[in-house]
């Protein structure tokens, strides 16, 4: 991984709102941490750390324990449904393009291996199927916005 990689990571990660992503190959290990305080991104091997304070200051923090709590109301109003959360990190789209209809709506009769919407990750499009069949009571997220690891993304009946 070059420089231009991590900045461009850093700048990605910045606006996700995450509030660490740790990334770990064979030969080097990257985490970066955000917070409201200056950024750091540490890379213990094989190169000496990294240091920067570049990454947006604006940049909104849903902290684990927020996330938590929202998962928790959630589940508890919601006791027969099931909740689908997000895999990675990245920009939520319901829609394959910005003038292609949504993948699907509130009420919509899903199949399990059916689109359910897009994660944008470092510029990469990950579609997001169903692992089930069910029928969406609800959509956590609005369209074109951030989220995290494991964040709740959608409500479901599953049958």
């Amino acid at each position: 991984m070059d420089i231009k990689e991590i900045q461009n990571l850093i700048k990605f990660v910045a606006k996700s709102g995450a509030y660490e992503v740790e990334i770990e190959k064979k030969d080097f290990k990257i985490t970066i941490k955000t917070s409201n305080s200056p950024k750091k991104i540490i890379n213990t091997e094989p190169t000496p750390v990294i240091r920067t304070t570049n990454i947006d200051q604006n940049a909104q923090i849903i902290t684990d324990a927020q996330k938590d709590i929202k998962t928790e109301q959630i589940e508890s109003e919601n006791d027969k449904y099931t909740i689908i959360k997000s895999p990675i990190i990245g920009t939520f789209y319901t829609k394959p393009g910005p003038d292609k209809p949504a993948f699907i709506e509130v009420g919509s009769e899903i199949k399990k291996g059916d689109t359910m919407c897009v994660i944008e990750a470092m510029k990469l499009f990950n579609e997001i199927e169903s692992e089930m069949n069910c029928k969406i009571i609800k959509i956590l997220v609005d369209d074109e916005s951030p989220v995290e690891f494991d964040q709740p993304l959608f409500l479901v009946d599953p049958h």
